[in-house]
Parts: C-alpha cells; sequence; structure tokens
C-alpha cells in the first residue's frame, strides 16, 4: 500500500503541508500514524485529488502561481488498461492530466490510484514517469 508523509501530499496537491494538515483536522482527508509518522493512504490521496478538481479549492493551490513549466508531479487517480494500450489519468494540483501509453509501460512502472508520478507535457504528447523514492 502506498501511503503520503503530510508534505508530499501537499507537495502532489499543489497546497501547503499546513493546508494538508487543517484537512486532515476537519475530517475532510483521512490520515493514520505509521513509523510514528502522519500519513494519508495514497488511493484516499488520489480520490480527495480527483475531488478537489470539482471544487473551489483548486484556486487556493499553489499551482496558480507558479509557472508548471513542462513537468508535473502528481497522483494517479485512475488507469484503464486492456492488453496494448493504457489510460493513465494523474491530478497535478488543480490540473487533471490524461496520458496514453502501452499496457507494458504502465505495468513497468506500477502505475495505479495513489502513486505518486511526474507528467511531462511535451508537445501533445505526456510522458509519465515514478519519481525516485526517498526514505
Amino acid at each position: 500500500m502506498t501511503t503520503y508523509r503530510i508534505a508530499e501530499a501537499a507537495e502532489v496537491l499543489g497546497v501547503s503541508a499546513d493546508t494538508v494538515r487543517r484537512w486532515v483536522e476537519a475530517d475532510r482527508l483521512t490520515a493514520a500514524t505509521e513509523g510514528g509518522r502522519t500519513v494519508v493512504d495514497g488511493v484516499e490521496l488520489a480520490a480527495f485529488a480527483a475531488s478537489l478538481l470539482d471544487e473551489a479549492e483548486r484556486d487556493r493551490t499553489r499551482a496558480r502561481s507558479v509557472s508548471a513549466r513542462n513537468r508535473m508531479s502528481g497522483i494517479v487517480t485512475r488507469v484503464t488498461q486492456d492488453t496494448v494500450m493504457a489510460q493513465i489519468e494523474l491530478v497535478c494540483g488543480p490540473y487533471r492530466i490524461v496520458s496514453l501509453m502501452s499496457a507494458e509501460a504502465a505495468s513497468e512502472l506500477g502505475l495505479e490510484p495513489g502513486v505518486r508520478a511526474i507528467a511531462s507535457v511535451k508537445s501533445t504528447s505526456v510522458v509519465v514517469e515514478r519519481p525516485v523514492e526517498r526514505n
């Protein structure tokens, strides 16, 4: 099971860690303690990120004031896959990014709801990669 520390959850949602803590305190987002650290379940964070797209909260994210350039850190919210192709949906701050790739590539990357990923945008192509895990 993928979990996110508060700071990591804040980064993928494009908000401050204090905002994530307030959402946890207000029971908008469920957190647990794991190894002495507060963490959020990746699948729940993905669902929460997707729900923010439809709310006014997205206007409070840092992504409005920072140039996204062509790489956006986010969280996978949905994977639709057949034997040949996969459609990967991510929420990167206030943005919903959709990428089409081979099913083999999606499996090799371990893309599933709740997993952190980076969308690299080049013209009409979106390349998805997994960030290096920090311990």
